[in-house]
Formats: structure tokens, sequence, C-alpha cells
């Protein structure tokens, strides 16, 4: 078993470089934490994993193929593979707990590379 503490995963996002911190990978699953300040661009690019997002804080748009929608805390966002995707018009600091099966890149060509 392993507990995380949302708060010591934020501290260590500096450490990076980027916006996405991977805590935790299993052979069929990924955790990270996405972090995006108000009035930034979303630069990921689609994914060949299922993806599911939960906002733990701040509000935004998130649009994901020709839907577009109001999030915040509390909301749920579920991706499948491949939709193109992206935070828009964040209004305050965005917090979201990023879920991916299988793990993040492990169904890439080129799994050495990562989307977020």
């Amino acid at each position: 078993m392993e507990i995380f503490e949302i708060g010591d995963i934020t501290r260590r996002l500096p450490e990076s470089d980027n916006a996405h911190l991977e805590f935790l990978r299993s052979p069929s699953l990924s955790v990270g934490l996405y972090v995006l300040p108000k009035g930034a661009v979303d630069q990921q690019n689609p994914h060949t994993e299922d993806e599911v997002y939960y906002v733990l804080g701040g509000s935004a748009r998130f649009r994901a193929g020709d839907e577009d929608r109001a999030v915040q805390t509390g909301s749920i966002l579920f991706v499948q593979p491949g939709m193109e995707h992206r935070f828009h018009s964040i209004d305050e600091d965005l917090h979201t707990l990023v879920f991916f099966a299988p793990p993040e890149g492990s169904s890439r060509k080129d799994s050495g590379q990562t989307a977020l």
C-alpha cells in the first residue's frame, strides 16, 4: 500500500520542470498532478491511453473534440485515447489529478515520450 498527500506532491512539482508530476506508476495505471496557473496555455497533445481528470481546485474551460464546457472543483472528466483536448480560459489556478490506464505513454510506439 502507498499513501500520498497532495500537499507533498504539490511541493515537489517545481522539481519536474513542467506542469505535470507523475507520482504513481503501476503496470496498469499511472497517476499524476497537473497544475496550470491562471491564464496559462495548456500545451498537451492527445494521449494513447484512457485518461481521467479530477479537478481538485480552480476553474477553467475544457475542450475535448467538439465539446467545450466549464470545469471547476469536483469536476471529473474522461477523455478517450487519441482525442484532442485541453484546458483553456483558466480563471484561477487549476489543480487536477490525472489518471491514465494503462500508464501514460505505455501505449505509444515511442513510449519514451510523454504527452503532458
